[in-house]
């Protein structure tokens, strides 16, 4: 995919992410995986439904930002390290959604209570230790968090997901904050059954081929 077209795909994802009230204010950002190994992230304080393609930061495969160009999201090393330790990452996107959110401030997983858990990867979708926002501890923490997983929670802080492309990781986080939003719920009615491990792992051999054509 040509560079104007994967500006074009990014800025729509932070749009649909401002429209989906996933992130108030400036505080949510994405990004895309560049042929190079590189990125484009959303700009520090950028308001998502604000963003041109203009907008947007380049971030070479080194880590390395270039001179000229706006400064990039201050979670940047969060998205970077991800695409280093996850290949099969082409997109990113992060945000404060409210269930997610309160979920994250209370240091809770989401357990398997739905099937739709899969929807991440695996049986649970776990949340990241704390680690001050911006550091490279914090980058090391949700990387190790997403081993086989898509998403997770990110502790006092909010959540993350990827896809092959932006768009996809829009996708995820609003399946995510669903699933936090019915996960909270459920605990204020005294907790729901979960799912045990044997049907958890029919769910996802089962989700292996959901969504193909």
């Amino acid at each position: 995919m040509k560079w104007e077209q994967q500006r074009a795909q990014l800025v729509s994802a932070l749009h649909g992410l401002s429209r989906a009230e996933l992130s108030p204010g400036a505080s949510g950002n994405a990004s895309v995986k560049t042929a190079d190994g590189g990125m484009l992230i959303s700009a520090t304080g950028q308001i998502a439904a604000n963003t041109r393609p203009s907008d947007l930061v380049y971030i070479k495969p080194d880590g390395e930002i270039t001179d000229g160009q706006l400064r990039p999201s201050s979670e940047w090393r969060m998205h970077w390290q991800i695409y280093q330790d996850h290949p099969e990452a082409g997109g990113i996107v992060h945000c404060h959604s409210r269930y997610a959110t309160v979920l994250a401030c209370q240091r809770k997983e989401i357990p398997a209570f739905h099937y739709m858990i899969a929807v991440a990867g695996g049986s649970s979708i776990p949340c990241a230790p704390y680690a001050l926002y911006g550091s490279k501890k914090l980058s090391e923490r949700v990387s190790h968090a997403l081993q086989q997983r898509k998403a997770c929670l990110l502790a006092n802080h909010g959540q993350i997901a990827f896809g092959s492309d932006p768009i996809k990781a829009l996708a995820l986080a609003k399946e995510v904050e669903e699933l936090a939003a019915n996960y909270y719920f459920s605990l204020q009615q005294g907790g729901p059954t979960l799912l045990s491990e044997q049907e958890m792992a029919e769910v996802l051999a089962q989700y292996a081929n959901y969504g193909r054509q």
